[in-house]
């Protein structure tokens, strides 16, 4: 009789942790797969974790975030979704073209969510935007790549007497050649001179800027990556030192000091990125999950730099822009 009475305490006592371990066992873990430093993401990554919380899910309470950050570097990739496949999370979520070919590489069964890839359908990630069909599912950053055409477009008038222009572009990402090559169209028909200049890392920065200065660009378009991103602010100081009117993909750009910005709104895309997380956690498969397109772009002016470079911006840019900085 007293050995059942002391089972019985031990069972009591052991009772609450012997629950708490089974709640913790299914508190669900997704990864996040980012390529640049955790620093310069945090922005997208705040913007993400308020997107949980609306819907219920609150990291450190009912949900566990494995955070694996590349810093930029784009060889680390495909190591570090290794490493979350080796960790068994219940899906992964992948900010950009290059985390989502290294995760696609990495598992083709773990659900994965996109938030800013160029062209799903292209990069081979999904078999179409309405029926992904596979494991892949999330958000693509732009409708075309024609849009880096409208940028050039919108950087020629704002700075109008522009008659070269240089291109900053990373050939290492893929799908950008695409973007390259309506800027060519573009600057055809504006009558611009492009000056291509490669970037692969940033000890690449300081020869394109090199180069930039010998041949007398007039102005610069930055394509979009996320190696750029990365590096915004090292961007900014070198374009503000080149005193030249330079044209982004992103708004956090212009408030690290660019001048002009044109694409989604990259906030409202890691916020719907939540939504999909939401929903695969909740039984939904992401072959059933069509992926979204951006339904708002925003252009964005600093007339702090506009200033500082000597720049009138026209008014019939100010009167489409969504923000002006002052």
């Amino acid at each position: 009789m007293r050995r059942f009475v002391s089972i019985l305490v031990l069972a009591i006592l052991l009772a609450p942790f012997a629950a708490d371990a089974q709640q913790a066992a299914n508190v669900p873990r997704i990864g996040w797969l980012g390529g640049p430093t955790r620093e310069s993401a945090e922005p997208f990554v705040q913007v993400f974790l308020r997107g949980l919380k609306d819907l219920g899910w609150v990291e450190g309470q009912n949900i566990v975030i494995e955070w694996r950050f590349a810093g930029g570097r784009a060889e680390r990739l495909p190591d570090l979704a290794a490493e979350l496949v080796r960790l068994q999370v219940d899906l992964i979520v992948v900010p950009s073209t290059p985390t989502a070919l290294a995760a696609k590489n990495a598992t083709k069964t773990i659900p994965l969510v996109t938030v800013g890839v160029g062209d799903p359908v292209g990069l081979g990630l999904v078999a179409s935007l309405a029926r992904p069909g596979g494991n892949i599912t999330g958000l693509t950053a732009v409708v075309s790549p024609e849009i880096a055409g409208k940028q050039l477009e919108l950087l020629k008038e704002a700075a109008p007497k522009v008659s070269r222009a240089a291109v900053l572009w990373n050939p290492a990402t893929q799908g950008t050649a695409l973007f390259l090559k309506e800027t060519e169209i573009a600057a055809r028909a504006l009558g611009v001179e492009l000056q291509l200049l490669e970037a692969r890392s940033l000890n690449d920065f300081d020869s394109a800027f090199a180069a930039m200065t010998t041949k007398r660009a007039g102005a610069l378009l930055v394509l979009g990556d996320v190696m750029f991103v990365t590096h915004r602010i090292r961007l900014a100081e070198l374009v503000a030192k080149s005193r030249l009117p330079a044209m982004y993909g992103l708004r956090e750009y212009v408030e690290a000091g660019g001048l002009m910005s044109y694409g989604p709104i990259a906030s409202e895309l890691f916020r719907r990125a939540a939504t999909y997380v939401d929903k695969i956690l909740k039984g939904a498969k992401p072959a059933d999950l069509p992926v979204e397109q951006p339904t708002r772009f925003e252009l964005v002016v600093n007339l702090k730099t506009a200033k500082a470079l000597g720049l009138t911006i026209p008014q019939s840019v100010l009167i489409r822009a969504d923000e002006v900085i002052r």
